[in-house]
């Protein structure tokens, strides 16, 4: 209990708490919204593009990590887009809080995508024309027919995101750079007490992520409909 309470009192899990804690809000408003527009657009069979962007939004689901985060370091360095990021905007997206965000909205999108598209491709067809010959139109109909049918998709997808992005590592350490103050967050800070030999603190935060992981299961196994 007093290691415990030393890890947790500790001063300097202060930023990489409020930190993450930042990135997770950031990530599931970004996540509740491009996550249900492209699971829309995904539902939607044989449009151009849909199967380079459907390979874009899978993608980080079956690539490693830590190759993809070093891709998109190339792509959004100073050599690549960052630097006309930074001409453009005045800050550039690598070793920076928004290059986290970036790495936690990339990491958790599929699986906020994919339920709501096949929440989206299965629901009956003459729902929305139905609506439609009661007047609706298609902004209504999206908002008052198909999302509280896909509303549980949603949910449960939000919910695994959520817990995926606060693990995130390797992405996390390509694009953020793990700059103490600046970019460590909580999966960071458990990643440094292991490179320095400090199992315990590694060991309390691992403990904490775990039951944050333990605690999501539990709910998704509560919303899961009965055979």
């Amino acid at each position: 209990m007093e290691a415990l309470a030393a890890v947790l009192g500790d001063p300097a899990l202060a930023f990489p708490l409020g930190l993450s804690l930042r990135i997770m809000a950031a990530t599931l408003c970004v996540h509740a919204t491009l996550g249900v527009a492209l699971g829309w657009a995904l539902s939607k069979r044989r449009w151009p593009g849909r199967s380079l962007l459907d390979i874009a939004v899978t993608l980080p689901m079956v690539f490693p990590p830590i190759v993809l985060g070093f891709g998109l370091l190339m792509l959004l360095g100073r050599r690549g887009l960052g630097g006309w990021i930074e001409t453009g905007f005045g800050a550039g997206l690598i070793f920076s809080e928004a290059g986290v965000l970036l790495a936690s909205v990339l990491v958790g999108l599929p699986l906020v995508v994919k339920p709501v598209e096949a929440a989206i491709a299965a629901l009956p067809a003459n729902l929305a024309e139905a609506a439609r010959t009661l007047g609706h139109g298609e902004i209504s109909i999206f908002a008052r027919v198909i999302l509280p049918n896909v509303a549980g998709a949603l949910g449960a997808g939000l919910l695994m995101a959520t817990a995926r992005s606060l693990g995130e590592v390797g992405v996390t350490l390509m694009l953020g750079g793990n700059i103490l103050g600046r970019t460590n967050t909580i999966s960071l800070e458990i990643y440094n007490a292991v490179t320095v030999g400090e199992f315990r603190r590694a060991l309390v935060l691992s403990a904490a992520l775990g039951l944050f992981s333990t605690l999501v299961l539990i709910v998704l196994r509560r919303r899961a409909p009965a055979p």
